[in-house]
């Protein structure tokens, strides 16, 4: 549980109907074989001591009795197990009978929380069997001892506080307003659903989404169990489908007609930092609510199964990312096409490198220029060579505005940056920051004045990644009228490009773009060697795959710098060792904080994607804030 990570445990057990005995068992096996493999949370089907298929058997005494009795022995062989249990019976009280889960942790039976929403159409008929326990609050005896009973309560984790647990049962969550919007609303962050959910055509589907989009809809954890194999087949059948969501993902799911159990690292964490990102998320005092303080006996570092994507901006299947990537091209370049239209403007211009940002940028525009039905001769693709120059990002460029149809002018800034040099005394053998930065402002301002010229906008070129690392010269390649990138992190930039490049149609088009994306990334401030590319941006300062995972877990989801090392540790294990991924993780960091005052003045631009660094929308962050927190806590690291 350390980082906020808690193993949970959703469980189809393989049951007798009517079984107690039987089925108490397999609950008590199925638990300790659970909590073996690490799981905190264990929650097991709706009714699942004697099954949901009793039917009338449920007016019989000998069966309630029994159950009450099934339900002690399970409390009791559980004693040793570190874990909150969930467990599903029938129980009287006051003369009604009530379905209920039952909450057991370390012998006891914490809470009985019943069943809210009683089902009496379709297949289903439990109006016969069971009363409501909407509204029920109270206590009941059982065992010798006065146990909370009631759909208000809240299970909550002296010792992990970010663990509070809400219960509904099974048709609670599909009504309008399920008891689990109030239990979150008053604190729970994990809700608990023990279900028997009878299987038909394409429910499965339903279900899913109904459960994740649940999740979502709660910025919680939400743990699904179903009944499944032993059940009653006379005239509906139980497929066991159990489901483990966070905030609209789905982190584990069990096949149908499976039994036993499937386990999810829910990450209580991020539920926090998502529920504090959201102002409208507003968490009540639960003081009409029913609380039951429990405690684990250990606090351990969970062995995390869940995986997490090496390129979380980048979706896996093809088919999702191209999805993606047409809706970013259409949402930069509508962008674009605002700006251009809201200042009756129809020129553009925009520096051309070879690289993939700037390629990037072209593309956007043309697309922007098309849904204006200008001409792309209005767009003017500016190759400003100078000392670090090579032939091939030079050709990639020529070759590229011609494919696309843009005006090209060529402006050689060898002269004037020497001349620049000349009149700040800089030595021109001398490679450092001034002249590197020197020739990246020179662009800037050559690019400003023929945008004037021409009556048009500089279009920016800069992506996401260079920002969060401050990779920018300031008012160099840092400044436009419109940065089309600025929510595109690299390594989606290069998915966008070899898109454009699968669907353009045309060949030449295809061609460039496809040298374009071999090309190493590189800004050309220093002279080539041999010919080749000198200055590789990576060398320099890290993978981008690693930046933007870095990136993606610090904005997206608040999480520390020791646990974003934890999780790169898991998700590039094999292609980086521990040192280089904590050495580009303190660059991340430190260059992260220093360069914020580069992202305070930025360009507008289209945000694309939920991590942004807009001043005036995403990322409001002082300039002179201090890293050091950040970096200490990486300290504590041994590798």
């Amino acid at each position: 549980m350390i980082d906020g990570f808690l193993k949970a445990a959703a469980i189809t057990p393989e049951i007798r109907v009517a079984d107690t005995a039987f089925n108490a068992d397999v609950v008590i096996k199925e638990a300790k074989d659970a909590v073996k493999k690490g799981a905190k949370l264990l929650v097991f089907p709706e009714l699942c001591i004697t099954g949901y298929t009793c039917s009338d058997l449920f007016l019989q005494d000998i069966l309630l009795k029994n159950a009450r009795e099934e339900l002690k022995r399970i409390a009791e062989e559980t004693k040793k197990l570190d874990a909150l249990i969930f467990v599903g019976l029938p129980l009287e009280e006051d003369g009604k009978l009530y379905n209920v889960a039952a909450a057991l942790n370390k012998g006891k039976v914490l809470a009985l929380i019943p069943k809210t929403f009683i089902p009496t159409y379709g297949e289903f008929y439990e109006i016969r069997h069971f009363a409501s326990g909407s509204n029920k609050k109270g206590f009941v005896d059982l065992f010798g001892e006065q146990v909370p009973f009631g759909t208000d309560v809240l299970i909550k984790c002296r010792n992990f506080p970010k663990l509070v647990v809400g219960c509904e049962i099974c048709e609670d969550l599909w009504v309008p307003d399920p008891p689990s919007t109030g239990l979150v609303l008053h604190g729970a962050t994990v809700i608990v659903n023990p279900s028997a959910s009878n299987e038909l055509v394409c429910k499965d589907a339903y279900r899913k989404n109904l459960v994740s989009m649940t999740s979502a809809r709660l910025v919680s954890g939400y743990v699904y169990a179903s009944a499944g194999e032993g059940e009653s087949t006379q005239d509906t059948v139980y497929a066991g489908h159990d489901l483990i969501c966070e905030n609209g993902e789905v982190l584990a799911e069990s096949r149908l007609f499976s039994t036993g159990a499937v386990f999810g690292d829910l990450d209580l964490e991020k539920i926090a930092h998502d529920r504090r990102r959201m102002n409208t998320f507003e968490v009540r005092e639960p003081d009409e609510n029913t609380v039951v303080i429990f405690s684990f006996d250990e606090i351990e570092k969970t062995s995390i199964q869940r995986r997490y994507a090496r390129k979380p901006f980048v979706p896996g299947d093809e088919e999702t990312r191209n999805a993606r990537c047409e809706q970013i091209l259409e949402i930069q370049s509508r962008g674009l096409e605002k700006r251009l239209k809201h200042i009756n403007s129809q020129n553009a211009t925009i520096g051309i490198s070879g690289g993939l940002d700037s390629t990037l940028a072209l593309l956007v525009t043309a697309k922007a220029f098309d849904i204006l039905g200008l001409s792309r001769e209005k767009i003017l693709a500016v190759t400003m060579p100078c000392f670090g120059t090579t032939d091939r990002t030079y050709n990639n460029a020529v070759r590229l505005t011609k494919s696309i149809g843009a005006t090209l002018k060529e402006v050689d800034l060898k002269a004037s940056v020497t001349a620049h040099f000349k009149d700040i005394g800089q030595d021109s053998n001398v490679h450092d920051i001034t002249y590197e930065n020197g020739q990246a402002r020179e662009r800037t301002q050559v690019l400003m004045d023929l945008a004037n010229k021409n009556n048009g906008i500089v279009v920016g070129t800069g992506d996401l990644s260079e920002l969060a690392l401050g990779w920018a010269t300031y008012n160099g390649d840092h400044m436009s009228m419109y940065a089309v990138n600025v929510g595109v992190p690299k390594t989606l930039v290069r998915h966008l490009v070899r898109y454009y490049a699968d669907t353009c149609g045309d060949e030449e088009t295809r061609a460039v773009l496809s040298d374009i994306l071999d090309t190493p990334v590189s800004p050309e401030l220093l002279p080539p060697t041999e010919g080749n590319i000198s200055q590789k941006t990576e060398d320099l300062v890290g993978p981008y795959e690693l930046h933007d995972f870095f990136l993606y877990h610090m904005l997206r989801n608040g999480s520390a710098p020791s646990k974003i090392f934890r999780l790169a540790k898991l998700s590039f294990a094999g292609e980086y060792d521990d040192e280089t991924i904590l050495k580009w993780l303190r660059t991340f960091c430190r260059r992260f904080f220093s360069q914020q005052f580069k992202r305070s003045c930025l360009p507008d631009g289209p945000k694309v994607g939920s991590v942004a660094v807009s001043p005036r929308g995403d990322l409001r962050m002082p300039s002179d804030a201090v890293a050091k927190l950040w970096l200490d806590s990486l300290n504590d690291i041994q590798v």
